[in-house]
């Protein structure tokens, strides 16, 4: 008897450790954009990474992958509407599909959701473009479990450029027993549901702005747990960022962080003890705030910095004390997190008008809106690549705005158990990272 609990005791650790690099939300196990993983390639061939297969019916979108086990878990959209969709990557083959709501459309920039979904054990929560929130049973086929919708039920409203939503983007954070959205609106900007019936429990009444395309952020601040988010209040006002403490939605600190009509405050912070940082495009810039004890909120860049990096909706992640992403003029870039200066800038090598990127194994992983896919070391003397590639074939179902000459691709990349994941619309392509 001792044998067979042993035996399946080291069985159960084995299976732990297989899937330890699993990725089963929005920016990964740590909501940072950096992976866990080891053992992987330091450099590519010529052509990149050996590509292990294509998925070709992944349907619209821009939504990233949540991977657990053998799982990948995405949305899709189609004529008939938005979907959850979830396929066993041993076979490839789709295993279900749940409806999350209509399509969202937009015209000459694409249809379909924009956000990820988010695994918490044997539940999946995802957001649609139109603010459809459900919660799936995944044991159970998708089973739809609870479902709301943020401008039904809580009558959210969305910032709005140039009379146009780009849609409810943010992916849904849970946190213990909480999972957390951002309708934004008078009532209230951030709710947080029970994640087992989806009934509220509490709303930042204190805070009454529009959403954001962002995702928040978790952290304890001085002992205070907090979600940490960006909403907006008019084109003459901009932008703000909040510290929202998560026991009971109660307003700690706000800061302004645009002053213009932006309106691509989609990137998630970061937070770095008790300092947060914030980047936006068109034209925003950046900014850091020291929070002090009293849980109020200090800016630390000069102005000169603040127009510095403007990332628009591809990210940023932090090595070693520094930042590392795509910035509207810049290109490619690398800034010192506490002072604000850029390190080093790179436009001229992969040029794009976006890129997103993720982390692994002490390495970057950029991939552009054209589809280039760049391997690059987080250096910080200069841009050092370590290899680069195009992905094989590109959608034919992305609306592409007729004056632009970029492919728009802008799906986040993930590396998980080994492999490399990246999306154009309905096209998945998987590359093997590990190391012989």
């Amino acid at each position: 008897m001792r044998r067979i609990f042993l035996t399946a005791t080291f069985l159960s650790l084995t299976a732990a450790l297989s899937f330890a690099a699993d990725w089963p939300q929005w920016r990964g196990p740590e909501r940072t954009g950096v992976s866990k993983e080891t053992g992987l390639l330091k450099s590519w061939p010529e052509k990149g990474p050996k590509l292990l297969w294509t998925y070709k019916n992944a349907g619209l979108g821009f939504s990233s992958f949540a991977i657990v086990g053998d799982r990948l878990y995405t949305l899709g959209g189609w004529d008939e509407g938005d979907y959850v969709l979830a396929i066993d990557l041993k076979t490839q083959t789709e295993l279900w599909k749940t409806k999350l709501g209509p399509l969202f459309t937009f015209a000459n920039w694409g249809d379909g959701s924009r956000s990820t979904p988010t695994i918490d054990g044997d539940r999946l929560y995802a957001l649609g473009g139109e603010g459809d929130l459900v919660c799936l049973d995944i044991a159970n086929k998708g089973t739809e479990v609870w479902r709301k919708h943020l401008v039904k039920d809580f009558k959210g409203q969305l910032m709005i450029s140039q009379d146009q939503s780009w849609g409810f983007s943010e992916s849904p954070v849970v946190e213990g027993k909480l999972v957390i959205v951002t309708p934004g609106g008078d009532d209230g900007t951030i709710v947080a549901l029970n994640k087992g019936a989806g009934d509220l429990v509490w709303r930042s009444k204190e805070l009454k702005q529009q959403a954001p395309y962002s995702t928040g952020f978790v952290a304890d601040i001085h002992g205070v747990r907090q979600f940490i988010q960006t909403s907006y209040i008019s084109d003459e006002r901009g932008g703000t960022m909040s510290g929202i403490a998560l026991a009971d939605g109660k307003l700690l600190w706000n800061m302004p962080i645009t002053t213009s009509s932006s309106y691509a405050l989609a990137s998630t912070p970061l937070v770095q003890g008790n300092q947060v940082y914030v980047t936006s495009g068109y034209g925003a810039g950046c900014r850091l705030f020291e929070i002090g004890k009293d849980q109020k909120a200090t800016e630390i860049y000069p102005k000169n910095i603040q127009k510095t990096v403007k990332n628009t909706h591809g990210g940023v992640v932090m090595i070693n004390g520094h930042i590392f992403g795509h910035s509207e003029g810049l290109g490619w870039i690398c800034q010192n997190f506490k002072t604000g200066k850029v390190i080093w800038d790179e436009r001229a090598a992969f040029e794009c008008s976006s890129g997103s990127i993720t982390a692994a194994d002490g390495l970057l992983y950029l991939y552009t809106d054209e589809g280039q896919v760049v391997l690059a070391e987080p250096s910080l003397k200069e841009f050092t690549e370590l290899g680069s590639f195009e992905i094989p074939e590109k959608s034919k179902l992305r609306k592409t705005r007729p004056t632009s000459r970029f492919a728009q691709v802008w799906t986040h990349p993930v590396v998980a158990n080994g492999r490399l994941y990246l999306r154009d619309q309905e096209l998945i392509f998987c590359y093997d990272l590990k190391r012989n």
